[in-house]
């Protein structure tokens, strides 16, 4: 009797999953689209139907740039665009103050045009479903909005920034032991546009819709963040998980990419390499490159330097700058160092602060536009990350780090079983 009960409950699940359905709806900026690319792979892995909205150049950025995902999981995910109206896609200003990727804000603006046909295709798929879950950007949140007016339908927000960004952002009191960190950290006015946070403020009041919220950290190194947002955010009413990292912490065999990149690194010795990457937002003006070059070769460390150009709101529209290097760079570092100008998904990192903090602040710090000799001040925080007592320290705990995420996301691990109650929870 025990068995056939057993098989009964398996049989009554397997049922349930298939009267649920989860579409994504992802902010159309670089880290947003692949965390929540690799979250519909990791959902779908469950056996739940999953969909990925939209625009048509967004989805084709995020299907060419996918990061490290088995091509077999990616083609279970059903990809919906939506026409959005003609958007401008101006190229970064490199020389601005202000690093934030401003070009990228009409982008943005066109995907507010989403917000009527995201709401037919949802009452579509809510005559054909038991319950559809809607796990969007949180900067997607009016564009979603009309899923309070379906009664078999909710929505959940997932954030791609860390806890303690997200603490910081909202303002409210964090931990006693983030003060002196914060005395390094400028204000949202400082580098937030005005035109910005105008969208953002556009999200406030649909963002009270959701059912809860997922993060894309782990509870066992941001705990004391997470237990603050879900006090202040939350206020204790809606459930919350803490699902990270969803990046895949070993590459498919079927998704690892044959480029120059991982060649080089196989070659050197382990831990020798210095990565250095501002992401997919930040363009380095032509000094800035300057100064960075000489400080790395200065510094004599080896060095995996990904020097790109930041995005624009169309990544398929017409040329990209090209960074100039100093005359005779690249030779005089070739037996040190390697220059990647492409995209390259299998050395793709959405963010390497919360690894490396201290040393990516100081080389961040050193490129200020306020700062004089940058080339010295690069070569100091590179000695001091790779060849000190310090950056010692700095690794070790880096690699703790890291070993404690691998376990976190392994079966059992602490975020694997926050994802399996998510999903439990979403298919009750």
């Amino acid at each position: 009797m025990s068995s056939l009960s057993n098989q009964q409950r398996q049989h009554d699940n397997q049922t349930s999953m298939e009267q649920v359905a989860v579409i994504m709806v992802p902010f159309a900026a670089q880290g947003h689209l692949n965390q929540l690319m690799q979250l519909s792979c990791l959902v779908s892995s469950y056996g739940l139907p999953v969909s990925y909205i939209s625009s048509a150049t967004h989805i084709r950025q995020a299907r060419v740039r996918v990061n490290g995902l088995n091509p077999l999981d990616v083609a279970k995910i059903h990809f919906h665009d939506i026409p959005v109206p003609p958007f401008a896609s101006p190229p970064p200003d490199p020389n601005s103050s202000s690093k934030f990727p401003e070009q990228l804000q009409p982008a943005w603006d066109a995907s507010l045009s989403l917000r009527q046909p995201f709401a037919e295709y949802l009452r579509q798929m809510s005559e054909k479903f038991k319950r559809v879950v809607v796990v969007h950007d949180p900067m997607m949140a009016a564009v979603v909005q009309d899923v309070i007016s379906i009664h078999n339908a909710e929505s959940y927000a997932f954030n791609c920034i860390p806890a303690f960004s997200q603490a910081f952002f909202i303002g409210e009191g964090l931990p006693d032991s983030s003060a002196e960190h914060l005395k390094e950290l400028a204000s949202l006015q400082e580098c937030i546009p005005e035109k910005v946070l105008e969208f953002v403020a556009i999200q406030t009041e649909p963002l009270k819709y959701r059912a809860g919220d997922l993060y894309n950290t782990c509870r066992l190194i941001e705990a004391p963040y997470l237990d603050l947002l879900e006090r202040e955010e939350s206020g204790g009413n809606r459930k919350s998980w803490a699902i990270g990292p969803i990046l895949p912490t070993k590459l498919s065999s079927a998704a690892k990419p044959a480029n120059k990149c991982l060649e080089w690194l196989d070659q050197q010795e382990p831990n020798s390499v210095i990565y250095v990457s501002f992401g997919t937002t930040v363009s380095l003006s032509d000094e800035q490159i300057k100064e960075l070059a000489l400080g790395l070769e200065q510094s004599k460390v080896k060095f995996l330097w990904v020097l790109r150009d930041a995005d624009k709101g169309d990544i398929f529209d017409g040329q990209v700058r090209r960074a100039e290097l100093p005359e005779g760079f690249e030779e005089r570092v070739k037996e040190v160092g390697m220059v990647e100008m492409e995209y390259h998904m299998g050395i793709a990192v959405e963010d390497p602060k919360p690894y490396y903090g201290s040393a990516y602040s100081s080389l961040a710090d050193a490129l200020r536009p306020t700062k004089k000799h940058h080339a010295s001040a690069i070569e100091n925080a590179v000695r001091r990350l790779m060849a000190s007592d310090e950056g010692d320290e700095i690794r070790k705990r880096a690699a703790e780090l890291a070993a404690t995420l691998r376990q976190a996301t392994e079966p059992g691990g602490a975020s694997r079983l926050e994802l399996d109650s998510f999903v439990a929870h979403i298919t009750r």
